[in-house]
């Protein structure tokens, strides 16, 4: 099975880079492709909400886990060549951690999610696609807008 780009991009970015911001980006587009598709949605909660939590945003983080590992369980345990299954178990957990109630009684400490990729084809698309995207050892850990132009004075 051939993969989408932006696809494999998404999880070069997720599980090599921890860019997660960068995997809003390139699944962003992907999932306007895709007429809003609400898998590809959920894939992207995903990273936006490890980017919350990452900057220290609990509620914003517990909103976006919940949401996608909401959505991603009514998918087959394995699609998109990914185990689904294992990252809507895994978003559900850190969702539950971040509650208030159960931060309050033991705050959750920061970790990285990996999407475990399940099919040989897909495991190949990212090694090769690795190797020529350039890595990014620091992930944007906040959003970056880029200024509009300067306009010259008359």
């Amino acid at each position: 099975m051939a993969y989408e780009p932006l696809y494999v991009a998404y999880l070069i970015y997720f599980n090599r880079d921890r860019d997660y911001f960068e995997c809003h980006e390139v699944l962003e587009e992907l999932w306007l492709q895709r007429d809003r598709d609400p898998l590809y949605k959920a894939l992207l909660q995903v990273a936006v909400g490890l980017f919350h939590f990452r900057r220290g945003n609990l509620r914003g983080a517990r909103m976006m886990l919940e949401r996608s590992s909401g959505v991603l369980k009514r998918y087959p345990q394995v699609m998109l060549g990914i185990r689904l299954g294992k990252l809507a178990a895994e978003a559900e957990e850190l969702a539950d951690g971040l509650a208030p109630e159960a931060y309050a009684a033991e705050p959750l400490p920061y970790r990285d999610l990996t999407i475990e990729i399940a099919d040989d084809d897909l495991a190949e698309a990212v090694r090769v696609r690795s190797a020529a995207l350039a890595a990014n050892p620091h992930p944007r850990r906040v959003p970056q807008r880029r200024r509009p132009p300067i306009l010259p004075q008359e």
